[in-house]
């Protein structure tokens, strides 16, 4: 697949942050912080690698956010309350935000309203579950070494979010540019009628997008509980907007029909620098988050401006 201008944007974008970071930056280039990105990114990168099958299919999903928050607390239900092993618990977690991202595809599909309107009010929807769990003030903390290991702790030197990346990103990776599934999405999110008139079908293509989103995201509240060491009912909150912006960037198409794999990563990249990097400079350490959160939506927006206009070449 060719790379196309998109690509040497973002690359060019990726080396400057290391220029100015690396320069200016409090031990930005050590080995310790390259880890601390890894850890910190981990949860953004997963959501985004599991958002990009549902907009190269034509939608998007608003709720990520609140499926890993629903998620982290239906975890924390089951092991404390429950009376549950935590790997017990952990699988009615990936389950409940499985259960979820089904329930947006099947209205998506079977009442034909569009994702946005339906993710939109699920977003609400599951966030106020986890509030309802929690009474909106419970917190799930003390959990078991074996678990924060997941979020804290290292194999072969590289922390366990490395590998569980790795993993995620050689799956998505077959899924979307090795398999018949894939390019069947693809031509769905393309033109719907026509894949509709090849014989694909295009509404179990598109519930199972959503349901595997919300798998992914039930993966991710477990690695942001075991990364912090709590659940509550705001985790994950504003994950969905960098999940989002870091599909776009890597130049998918949000009218569907557009996307790779390794387009998205090299957002995921310019995402995780800049918001590590921002807590690295001295002068910006008290707003570092409103930085991260004004960039981000910054990046958002030209990347859905100049996107079209670098994707003239025909690269991704």
């Amino acid at each position: 697949m060719k790379t196309g201008r998109t690509w040497w944007v973002l690359i060019g974008l990726l080396a400057v942050e290391a220029i100015v970071f690396g320069t200016w930056g409090r031990n930005f280039g050590t080995a310790d912080n390259v880890a601390n990105m890894v850890r910190h990114g981990t949860e953004v990168a997963l959501l985004a690698l599991a958002l990009l099958p549902v907009v190269v299919g034509g939608g998007i999903d608003l709720s990520l956010g609140s499926m890993v928050g629903l998620s982290a607390v239906v975890f924390g239900k089951a092991w404390r309350d429950g009376g549950m092993p935590w790997g017990g618990a952990a699988l009615i977690a990936v389950a409940t935000g499985a259960g979820a991202g089904c329930l947006n595809g099947w209205m998506v599909v079977r009442l034909r309203v569009p994702s946005l309107i339906v993710t939109l009010g699920t977003y609400s929807l599951f966030r106020g579950m986890a509030e309802a769990l929690t009474q909106g003030v419970d917190a799930f903390t003390a959990f078991p070494a074996s678990f924060l290991w997941l979020g804290e702790g290292r194999w072969g030197g590289v922390p366990v979010q490395g590998w569980i990346l790795a993993a995620a990103t050689v799956a998505a990776a077959s899924w979307m540019h090795g398999m018949r599934w894939g390019r069947e999405l693809r031509a769905a999110g393309f033109a719907p009628e026509g894949a509709r008139h090849a014989g694909i079908d295009v509404g179990r293509r598109l519930v199972w997008a959503h349901g595997a989103c919300g798998l992914v995201a039930g993966i991710a509240g477990l690695g942001y509980t075991a990364r912090l060491g709590t659940a509550k009912a705001d985790a994950g909150t504003g994950l969905e907007l960098a999940a989002i912006t870091a599909v776009v960037l890597g130049g998918a198409s949000i009218h569907g029909g557009r996307g790779s794999v390794g387009g998205t990563w090299l957002g995921i990249a310019v995402i995780a620098v800049m918001a590590n990097g921002l807590t690295r400079l001295p002068a910006t350490m008290s707003v570092a988050a409103e930085l991260t959160g004004l960039m981000t939506g910054l990046l958002l927006l030209g990347g859905m401006a100049l996107g079209p206009l670098l994707r003239k070449d025909g690269g991704s």
